[in-house]
């Protein structure tokens, strides 16, 4: 039987999966997305652009539903407490995530290009604008959220939404943003030929240098410019969770002590770098495959290093640190996590394989010629 620590540590690894999973999936069509206006300097070529992610869009964003479901279930303290704090910043992202299948299935049906264009300005939103929130959420967990709770537990945000637009979150944000745009880059050399697939290469080459850059700036930012946060009090990792039942303090280079606790950990921001800028020579020498796994390789090493940067904690609050919310003190009963975690193990390898397969049978490279051979092209 696996004990009530084992399985809040095991629900940390399977969250952290899932958002790398959507970050791979649905990264790079969220950068196609946002690459639309940039990369595609023709209808022909937006079409193609458009329909190297028409057979997958809809599935990958189901990587993103079962990261919100499986933290609603697995944390409702987090779920709770985000989705009230967060709520402008969700509403948001929500809004340009349904420009998307809008866009994607209204695009091409009148020969309008002003109306064209006006759903390809829709799409580009649809990707950057979550590709930045996603970053700046990040950022503003790394600094702390302003959240308390009353006496019944209930999180009680103190906040504003612009509160969260401060230097690091953006700073994260643009991290964000070069990297899924650089998978989405990766993706397209690919799925494209000719003039397209030229300069998809060229934008991942720049991309990744970027993320490269920006990823190591933040870095450094963190390690100087940020208070991180620490347990004080002792902590019962097996008892029920309540969150207030510790003392945290604010302390300068906090983020640091897992890296030299643990120093294996180094190696999340190791590969975060290397990949990135292994993903702009793969691209110089047109080794698309080598450039896609580059970037994926990136994305899991960027969120890994956030993730192992604020273990255990999972919402540090910068209004009242002790109610800051961790492992051990913002998960459901043992008894849902362990039932969770069985329905985990068989649905999670069903789920990859039939993920798999589709990639593998819509396999190959659109072409301009491809547009007009079925009525399901976009």
């Amino acid at each position: 039987m696996i004990d009530y620590e084992v399985l809040r540590v095991v629900w940390w690894v399977l969250i952290g999966v899932l958002l790398i999973g959507f970050a791979i999936t649905d990264g790079f069509d969220l950068g196609v997305g946002a690459l639309l206006t940039l990369v595609g300097k023709t209808d022909q070529d937006r079409r193609v652009m458009i329909n190297t992610i028409g057979p997958h869009w809809d599935g990958n964003q189901v990587w993103f539903i079962t990261a919100g479901g499986a933290i609603f279930a697995a944390w409702p303290i987090i779920y709770a407490t985000a989705f009230s704090g967060f709520y402008v910043a969700l509403a948001l992202t929500l809004i340009a995530l349904w420009m998307r299948p809008l866009g994607f299935d209204y695009r091409s049906k009148l020969p309008n290009a002003t109306w064209r264009k006006s759903w390809d300005w829709a799409l580009f939103a649809g990707g950057i604008i979550p590709a930045l929130i996603f970053g700046v959420a990040f950022g503003n967990l790394l600094l702390g959220v302003p959240f308390e709770f009353d006496d019944r537990l209930k999180p009680i945000y103190t906040g504003s939404f612009f509160e969260l637009l401060n230097p690091f979150a953006i700073l994260a944000g643009l991290v964000s943003i070069a990297m899924i745009l650089n998978h989405g880059a990766t993706w397209l050399q690919l799925k494209t030929v000719g003039v397209l697939h030229t300069r998809a290469r060229m934008v991942s080459f720049v991309l990744s240098i970027a993320t490269a850059a920006l990823f190591v700036l933040a870095g450094i930012y963190l390690a100087i410019g940020v208070e991180g946060y620490v347990i004080t009090s002792t902590i019962d990792t097996l008892a029920t969770s309540n969150p207030m039942a510790k003392q945290v303090e604010v302390q300068a280079g906090a983020w640091l002590q897992n890296y030299v606790r643990y120093p294996w950990m180094m190696i999340a921001p190791f590969v975060g770098i290397v990949s990135a800028l292994a993903c702009a020579v793969f691209s110089k020498l047109n080794k698309g495959g080598l450039a896609f796994v580059a970037s994926a390789l990136t994305m899991t090493g960027v969120i890994l290093t956030a993730g192992f940067s604020m273990f255990p904690f999972l919402m540090p609050s910068s209004s009242l640190p002790a109610a800051s919310l961790t492992v051990w003190d913002a998960t459901s009963s043992y008894k849902t996590l362990e039932i969770m975690f069985y329905v985990a193990c068989i649905f999670v390898p069903i789920v990859l394989s039939y993920t798999a397969y589709g990639f593998w049978v819509m396999r190959g490279r659109i072409k301009q010629s491809d547009l007009n051979q079925s009525h399901a092209i976009y």
